[in-house]
């Protein structure tokens, strides 16, 4: 039943950082519950103590505590997300496909950025673990090897899928969600055969990372069909990924071995500085060096000449991460079982004129 409530008082208590429900409650001198079945709405409360309670909260730019509520709840209507970098182009893509979901079911996201560092990783997780977030996405760094930093919340109940980067071995109660890099670089290599070159270097990355190893692995597989030979003189490690590493290599290439034809790349940001190299020293591309890389950034479409690439549905695998983990946060409340699934998702060869000789 409602109470006798007083005048307006338009000031909020100014000592207050985050105004709450007992502060709206005491100012109109109704109980908290009033104010909260109020802002829900409720037809049991008057139509004069809603507008009261609409027009203070609005005032005092009142928010709901959520972390509150989730406590009570044993929720936190939280999840964290540990990736590598938020401004490379495909974690980008697969970040705007988790928040699709987890805004579509009222979930938050807490976003971690490890920098591909393992330190920073362990430290995102703890944070995340202390914050009890109720489910974690997580796409390991170039340098974790061990994955005890995991294991609290496997420990603790607490949902963890894997998407893209996944552990190596260990941690298989877990689900993982990823895109076919092997057979995108099988791919990628086999048209280069096709267009007549020979001799393909690869620029690969870490080989403790799973996409680095089957890319690796698909270039390798490639050339073996094709009965070509493996060299181990043309394969360069990028211990970084990055665009001054692709240019090095390039140069290294141009400088040991001129007999050298193509290059197939581990992301698309190495093929561009591999690019940058060849153009320095006026190798026509594709005439006398084919090259290949592996994202398909937007922007390796506008280079010139446009970058043939292996495209990821980024996107696709951030919607696919979320919703696998939200449903096992559900089972998980409810005491239901539910067991692990590994979801791959394919990749397409998007070929574009830096691979396309026109006398193959």
């Amino acid at each position: 039943m409602e109470r006798a409530s007083k005048p307006d008082h338009p000031q909020p208590p100014m000592h207050k950082k985050q105004i709450t429900l007992a502060d709206l409650a005491k100012e109109l001198g109704i109980s908290t519950a009033t104010v909260s079945r109020a802002l829900k709405d409720y037809p049991d409360i008057s139509s004069e103590t809603k507008r009261r309670v609409l027009a203070l909260a609005k005032k005092w730019n009142y928010r709901p505590n959520f972390m509150a509520a989730g406590l009570r709840k044993r929720e936190s209507k939280v999840i964290g997300v540990i990736i590598p970098s938020i401004v490379n182009h495909f974690f980008s893509s697969v970040i705007k496909g988790i928040m699709e979901v987890a805004y579509d079911l009222d979930y938050r996201v807490m976003l971690c950025q490890s920098d591909e560092s393992y330190i920073k990783e362990v430290t995102d997780a703890n944070a995340l673990f202390t914050s009890r977030v109720d489910g974690v996405l997580v796409s390991i760094a170039h340098e974790t090897e061990q994955y005890d930093h995991f294991q609290a919340f496997i420990d603790a109940g607490v949902p963890i899928v894997f998407f893209d980067k996944v552990p190596m071995q260990g941690l298989e109660q877990t689900s993982r969600v990823v895109v076919d890099d092997y057979e995108g670089a099988f791919q990628a290599v086999s048209h280069l055969i096709d267009q007549g070159y020979r001799r393909i270097a690869h620029l690969h990355g870490p080989t403790i990372a799973t996409t680095s190893r089957k890319r690796l692995d698909g270039y390798l597989d490639a050339l073996r069909q094709h009965q070509l030979p493996v060299e181990d003189r043309l394969l360069f490690p990028c211990h970084d990924i990055t665009l001054e590493e692709g240019r090095a290599f390039t140069e290294q290439i141009l400088a040991q071995d001129p007999d050298c034809d193509a290059i197939f790349c581990v992301t698309d940001s190495v093929a561009i500085g591999a690019l940058t190299a060849l153009k320095a020293h006026h190798i026509a591309v594709p005439e006398q060096m084919g090259l290949v890389g592996f994202s398909d950034w937007q922007m390796a479409s506008v280079m010139e000449p446009p970058l043939s690439s292996v495209a990821q549905p980024g996107q696709d695998m951030g919607r696919i991460a979320t919703e696998l983990l939200i449903r096992e946060i559900t089972a998980s409340r409810d005491a239901h079982p539910f067991s692990p699934e590994s979801i791959i998702l394919p990749t397409s060869l998007q070929i574009r004129t830096s691979s396309l000789r026109t006398n193959s």
